[in-house]
């Protein structure tokens, strides 16, 4: 065969491999451009405290409600305490303030029965002395006694006055107190660590001693229930996915099977900007400096995985979708 016929030859060939491949991809989609994904939960604490204890190692699988670490509880056990010593006084205030508004309005009641007693006294010594039958001097009397009548009685009126408004004061403390007292144990509960979700601990470097700081994560949990695919798909291809749609999923943690799965979502839009964006995925178009189409994100969940399959976030994947 001459050097032309086996170069014609080798150009049928790759021109009949390209045209296969550009129907079968037609038909089938495929991708190398994918990888297991999961939720990373970044656990921090919602208080700043020394850790006593830490209750689980690095890759160290954990059920929900697991306990993690523990904040030395001493210093809130002892505001919880005071906090409850406020309360009982501000309580104890308020006891206080409603025996003296009761004293105060019995005084008042009191005060206002020989208010009313004067005054009628007075009225008719005053119709007595208009008729001359009573002296200048019983009158005179009887009007200062109304007088003095009516001051223990606005006195008396005060008095309560007083007393509610300090009751009032005690009551709000009481409120105070009872809101306090409340951060208090939700503080002294929150000492304890666990795991909010079933997991795997990563990269854990958490040690007895360390400082712990409110709302700083400490502890990271890779999700049981949250594995999923993500596969990159050229934009031509995407037009034919629906939600539901089948595919087959390679995995180089596991290699030689294939695991089916189903479409669960497809990306709706992607940023065309390398900068960082937290609402739209950045897709690379590029491969060692070669320009590819744009590519989507799209979705897929194993379908009853083996019970031993163990996944790896971040792992390399390989799927192919039947539209």
């Amino acid at each position: 065969m001459t050097r032309t016929r086996r170069v014609g030859l080798a150009a049928a060939i790759a021109l009949a491999l390209f045209i296969a491949y550009e129907v079968i991809s037609s038909f089938v989609a495929i991708t190398d451009d994918a990888y297991v994904q999961s939720d990373l939960i970044a656990l921090a604490p919602e208080i700043t405290g020394r850790i006593i204890a830490v209750h689980v190692t690095d890759n160290q699988d954990v059920a929900a409600g697991d306990p993690l670490a523990s904040i030395d509880p001493v210093p809130f056990q002892l505001a919880l305490d005071q906090r409850r010593a406020d309360l009982a006084e501000a309580r104890a205030q308020i006891a206080t303030d409603q025996h003296r508004i009761a004293a105060a309005r019995d005084t008042l009641t009191a005060a206002s029965s020989a208010a009313d007693y004067a005054r009628e006294n007075e009225k008719r010594l005053t119709m007595l002395a208009s008729a001359q039958d009573v002296s200048r001097v019983a009158l005179d009397q009887a009007g200062d006694t109304l007088r003095r009548a009516n001051a223990a009685r606005d006195a008396a009126q005060e008095a309560v006055a007083a007393a509610e408004t300090t009751l009032s004061m005690h009551q709000a403390t009481e409120a105070r107190a009872t809101s306090t007292l409340a951060l208090a144990e939700w503080q002294l509960a929150r000492t304890k660590l666990v795991a909010p979700t079933g997991g795997t601990v990563t990269s854990l470097s958490l040690r007895v001693g360390d400082t712990a700081q409110a709302n700083t994560p400490l502890i990271g949990i890779v999700d049981a229930s949250a594995w999923r695919i993500v596969a990159n798909f050229k934009e031509s291809y995407i037009r034919g996915f629906a939600v539901g749609s089948t595919a087959w999923v390679s995995l180089d943690s596991s290699p030689w099977h294939l695991h089916r799965a189903r479409v669960t979502g497809i990306a709706r839009g992607i940023s065309r900007d390398p900068a960082p964006n937290r609402l739209l995925n950045y897709v690379a178009p590029t491969t060692d400096w070669i320009r590819l189409k744009r590519r989507f994100p799209v979705t897929l969940t194993l379908v009853d995985p083996p019970p031993d399959l163990r996944l790896y976030m971040g792992a390399d994947a390989r799927v192919v979708v039947l539209p």
